[in-house]
């Protein structure tokens, strides 16, 4: 099964619907299979006297509240109907992450195929019971969370009879350094509540999408922005389509090198068998009629005669043609 990839554009469209087409088009070209927003409205999530986040301040050094700088960053609802009807015309699944009960309301109406549930919600439980009533598949984000937070989430979201739900391993921190990522969390909630598992990735490089699909990341979400340099929370912890692209070739690589897992040779491994692996020769001249001993027996290259294996059904057997030193012996030679 092909890892599933999701384009996070969050809000790096600076609140401009143009700017989401375009990061639409860069999901795309790039090849993902996916591409998710943040739907909300900033005074479903966020109170005026909340402070930014560290890694806002550092990003968005401007002073100014979480809400304010959020406020900018919202897109109405209509233009969210048309950044998914231009998703539909280009052939990318449009995603997106509500923020509060107004904008899963609104998204279910649109018909999005899956909730993505974000890590800030892990402990809302009343929001949790409502999306799982939705009845839509869910995947959910667990940055900042503890295994017993995600496991209560879960017996929240599984109470409404919902059990169609995926769990995404994060850290919650824009840009992630390399030894805060714990990719081996995800292997811990694989084993502990044995539903698919995936990663969101907030490294900048590509390390951690290779190691989180070799160890069975079933989907993989990483952020995007069409230049680093612009302004807003996201942009430097996202990636530029250019590397973009190189990322996701990155994953479909170590999916190739991980292959079917069954162990065989290759087409390729055949033909080059034949001229590397060995063959029962004669160790000396032989003259036809002789009965074969073990000392006249000898195993060289090329492979292309009787496997080396078999050499004790030779021993005793006589010998229908004369046969040179180091000559491959054939089954029609005995």
């Amino acid at each position: 099964m092909s890892v599933f990839i999701i384009a996070e554009a969050g809000v790096n469209h600076n609140g401009d619907v143009e700017l989401a087409k375009e990061l639409v088009d860069v999901a795309y070209n790039c090849g993902a299979d996916a591409i998710k927003f943040q739907t909300f409205k900033a005074y479903e999530s966020t109170g005026v006297f909340a402070k930014k986040a560290e890694y806002q301040k550092q990003n968005m050094p401007k002073e100014e509240s979480q809400f304010d700088m959020i406020k900018k960053l919202e897109l109405p609802f209509d233009e969210f109907r048309e950044i998914k009807e231009y998703c539909d015309r280009k052939g990318i699944i449009f995603i997106s992450t509500p923020d509060g009960i107004e904008s899963l309301n609104f998204l279910v109406r649109l018909g999005v195929p899956l909730i993505k549930i974000g890590s800030t919600e892990v402990t809302n439980l009343e929001f949790l019971k409502t999306v799982g009533n939705t009845g839509k598949p869910i995947i959910l984000s667990t940055g900042m969370s503890t295994l017993g937070e995600v496991e209560k989430a879960l017996e929240v979201i599984y109470s409404t009879g919902n059990r169609k739900v995926k769990i995404m391993h994060c850290t919650t921190d824009y840009p992630t350094n390399i030894e805060d990522v714990n990719i081996r969390a995800m292997i811990t909630m694989r084993a502990a509540f044995h539903v698919p598992t995936g990663f969101s990735d907030h490294t900048l490089g590509f390390e951690s999408a290779i190691a989180a699909v070799a160890l069975g990341a079933e989907f993989i979400e990483k952020h995007i922005t069409l230049d680093r340099n612009m302004e807003g929370p996201d942009h430097k912890a996202s990636m530029p389509p250019d590397e973009f692209k190189e990322y996701i070739i990155h994953i479909r690589n170590t999916e190739k090198l991980l292959g079917s897992g069954i162990k065989k040779p290759t087409e390729r491994e055949k033909i080059i068998m034949k001229d590397v692996r060995r063959s029962i020769v004669a160790a000396s001249d032989l003259k036809e009629g002789t009965i074969i001993k073990r000392d006249m027996l000898e195993f060289k290259r090329p492979g292309t005669g009787i496997k080396p294996e078999l050499v004790d059904i030779l021993v005793g057997r006589k010998l229908k043609r004369d046969l040179n030193k180091d000559e491959i012996i054939l089954w029609k030679d005995i």
